[in-house]
């Protein structure tokens, strides 16, 4: 539907007023409004990931997008009520205890809102108790730590010990990730993913939930 493809080329182009303008209209339509979140909102925020990870735009673009994407999303959120038919999953993220570090933490939430999921931020400086009580409460079924430092990696490593313990990691799968982070080191921590850059996590994200 030919208003649907505007509404993404909008949000491509970040124009929030656009977005928002033509979102009104599509509900005058009577067009449903999971469809027009699915096939106009994610559909285009999906496209502004691939062209961030393949380097097409940069972290200004991405911000725009996703703030013509809540400007969509402010008339979409009230029709869509409490169903939760529109989310793609419940997914908790962080950083981990002792890093105050949460641009990277903040990109992945704004793309993987974008891309559909339901996001459960608890900030930074989060303990790996605040982590499992988060994903156990909600019923997420991912985790995704990020670190900046060094020294607070093996905080990661403490969440994926205390699902295990508690009966959790079948449920709960996890994904780490981080400037210091590498791939070894979730392997060798037991975490299910590691996302080099907010595009592949939610890539990563999207595979674990699948």
């Amino acid at each position: 539907m030919e208003i649907l493809a505007q509404i993404a080329d909008g949000l491509k182009d970040g124009d929030d007023k656009q977005v928002r303008t033509l979102t009104q209209t599509a509900l005058d339509r009577s067009i449903d409004a999971s469809r027009i979140l699915e096939d106009g909102l994610i559909a285009g925020m999906q496209v502004v990931g691939e062209r961030f990870r393949d380097h097409e735009i940069f972290l200004p673009d991405v911000l725009l997008a996703a703030r013509a994407m809540n400007a969509g999303l402010d008339l979409l959120q009230p029709l869509l009520g409490e169903s939760e038919t529109h989310s793609r999953g419940k997914v908790v993220i962080g950083t981990v205890k002792g890093d105050l570090h949460d641009i990277g933490k903040n990109l992945v939430g704004i793309m993987l809102n974008g891309a559909g999921f339901e996001v459960i931020d608890l900030g930074k400086d989060v303990a790996p108790e605040q982590f499992v009580e988060a994903a156990r409460d909600s019923g997420a079924g991912v985790i995704g730590m990020s670190a900046l430092l060094t020294t607070t990696m093996p905080a990661m490593k403490e969440v994926v010990g205390l699902l295990r313990s508690e009966g959790l990691s079948d449920s709960v799968r996890t994904i780490v990730g981080g400037a210091p982070v590498t791939e070894e080191y979730a392997r060798d921590i037991g975490a299910d993913a590691y996302g080099f850059d907010a595009a592949s996590a939610v890539e990563r994200v999207r595979e674990l939930l699948e």
